[in-house]
């Protein structure tokens, strides 16, 4: 078996390798897309276009605003925003300040974004006013002392913010009170920002551009170092293995993507955000892609071409009786990650759209994109596809040897350039993760056949995936375990039509007063949404090992 047979697979054009030293930085990319594509839009936002001069303005104010500060280079600056215009400006003005950004899900509990902010040791955060509340309960706890404050209005004209900004706190009251003294907010931000000296630094490949957390075997929430390189390579990865039906665009149209999956998300950070700049194309900014109803809505106004998401929303979206409201004809590739892609929703979608979808595969800490199918594939696979350019990936047993043989398992291992360079301050988690020679182990378990094609067939890890997202026992464990009235508990995946996997927590009370109600009420002060168990059963006790280890495979059932 040659060293990559997958290239036999590559569609006509693909190349083998990609050359990530085309740019320094993430920064160099981006000054280039502001200089060659000023006057063209780079954001769709409630109806608004916003063009690469202004967000290259904007951010070069913020970061002037946050080298103000007196934050020095490599400072970490939180993001906890939405799919909002100003996130990919706070992203710009981070990078071009020489700061590094830590991605914050904007949906986390107090709890669990003291332990980001703590961990990462953030000094600055740009937050949207809807979850202030959230930060105000644990800032005092973090050394966090720079807060900017964002609106859903803020960038959409005096009359149309002021009534978007009304709509949001008073009719559907999504901002709760909250006090946060001396935080700034985003306009102003922007006016101190003015009438200051920006720097701009030198960048090299190797610096530090994103912490991306994510959990892990431990169920500790740690952040993958994403280095300037490790995210250009994957973008040029990816612009490399769209190019077969995105080079069909017709001349002088720009190249648009739709932005549902939330960018602090490393999947859409690289493939909606940076390929977008990279190509000069129109990113259509999706705030709350769980309404299907005001999406499919914004998508009609709009052509596009490019469309990655997870199998729940090509799903929900196909079966919503206005998707017909919207003209798919320009789709060019629809990607599938995050999830497993199910072969009745890819068929759907191939029927509705005449789009097939490639499922693809990647990790926080590969930035994402380690596999994925051929763009110009109709056939649903079933599979991850095959790795990109410059992506080598083999399977390796229990001992750390390569698995040699077709179609047995082993665990899927990767090296790329597109690979992180470690946890944050945890040698030994990293050491773990990574074998002798240089390659990444993912915790899938997977086959390969004759054609580099790759099967994930198991998990090594106890680990849930939620709709995309990862959900790791032992943090649901810990947090429960601390509940008065639980004796013991344990959490295990089970499957689900809508969201792949739930979460179902076991439990044997310490006496009958424990109710189902009390434990959904703590997960719910206690854990982000999709980490709660959907199905919460009692039980006596716990099936274990003889030397006491739980057995979650034997709760499954």
């Amino acid at each position: 078996m040659s060293e990559r047979p997958w290239l036999s697979a590559y569609p006509e054009g693909v190349p083998a390798d990609i050359d990530p030293s085309q740019y320094p930085s993430l920064v160099a990319l981006m000054e280039e897309a502001f200089g060659r594509y000023a006057n063209s839009p780079a954001y769709s936002f409630m109806g608004q276009e916003f063009s690469y001069s202004r967000v290259d303005e904007q951010s070069r104010l913020l970061g002037a605003y946050l080298q103000g500060l007196g934050l020095e280079r490599g400072d970490r600056v939180a993001l906890m925003m939405p799919n909002v215009v100003q996130y990919p400006v706070a992203v710009a003005a981070v990078l071009r300040a020489g700061f590094v950004v830590v991605n914050v899900n904007p949906l986390y509990t107090s709890r669990e974004l003291e332990h980001q902010l703590k961990d990462s040791g953030a000094k600055a955060i740009v937050i949207i006013e809807n979850f202030a509340h959230t930060l105000q309960q644990c800032i005092a706890q973090t050394q966090v002392k720079h807060v900017v404050l964002c609106s859903m209005g803020d960038q959409l004209g005096l009359l149309k913010g002021l009534i978007v900004n009304y709509v949001v706190r008073k009719v559907k009251k999504l901002v709760p009170p909250f006090s946060l003294p001396g935080a700034v907010r985003y306009n102003d931000a922007l006016r101190k920002g003015a009438g200051l000296r920006f720097a701009a630094p030198q960048l090299q490949p190797d610096d530090m551009a994103l912490l991306q957390y994510t959990g892990g075997t431990t169920g500790v929430s740690k952040g993958a170092v994403l280095l300037h390189r490790n995210i250009l390579a994957n973008v040029l990865q990816a612009e490399a293995w769209n190019e077969p039906v995105m080079k069909k665009v017709p001349a002088g149209e720009q190249p648009t993507s739709i932005c549902a999956l939330p960018l602090y998300h490393i999947f859409a950070f690289t493939v909606n955000m940076m390929l977008g700049m990279r190509t000069g194309g129109k990113t259509i900014l999706i705030p709350n892609p769980r309404d299907l109803k005001a999406t499919l809505k914004d998508l009609s106004k709009q052509r596009f071409h490019s469309f990655p998401a997870v199998n729940t929303l090509f799903n929900g979206l196909a079966n919503h009786p206005d998707f017909n409201t919207v003209d798919w004809s320009h789709l060019k590739v629809s990607v599938g990650g995050g999830m497993a892609v199910q072969s009745a929703v890819a068929q759907l979608w191939l029927k509705k759209t005449g789009c097939p979808i490639c499922e693809g595969y990647g990790l926080s800490e590969t930035s994402p994109t380690v596999s994925c199918n051929p763009v110009t594939s109709t056939e649903f696979t079933g599979t991850i596809g095959v790795p990109l350019p410059s992506t080598y990936v083999k399977l390796v047993d229990d001992e750390g040897r390569t698995v040699t043989e077709l179609g047995q398992r082993g665990e899927v291992s990767v090296k790329g350039p597109q690979v992180m360079s470690g946890y944050w301050q945890r040698p030994d988690e990293t050491a773990q993760v990574f074998t002798e020679d240089g390659y990444f182990r993912t915790g899938d378990i997977g086959t390969m056949d004759e054609h580099g094609y790759i099967k994930i067939v198991d998990r090594k890890k106890d680990m849930v995936l939620v709709s995309g997202f990862n959900v790791y026992p032992n943090e649901v464990e810990d947090v429960v375990a601390n509940l008065p009235g639980v004796l013991e508990c344990a959490v295990v995946g089970v499957p689900d039509d809508k969201t792949g996997e739930a979460v179902k927590l076991v439990i044997v009370r310490k006496d009958e007063s424990l109710t189902e109600q009390a434990v959904r009420d703590y997960c719910h002060a206690n854990l982000t949404g999709y980490k709660r168990p959907r199905i919460i059963e009692f039980r006596t006790e716990l099936p274990k090992t003889p030397v006491g280890k739980i057995l979650r495979r034997e709760l499954r059932g």
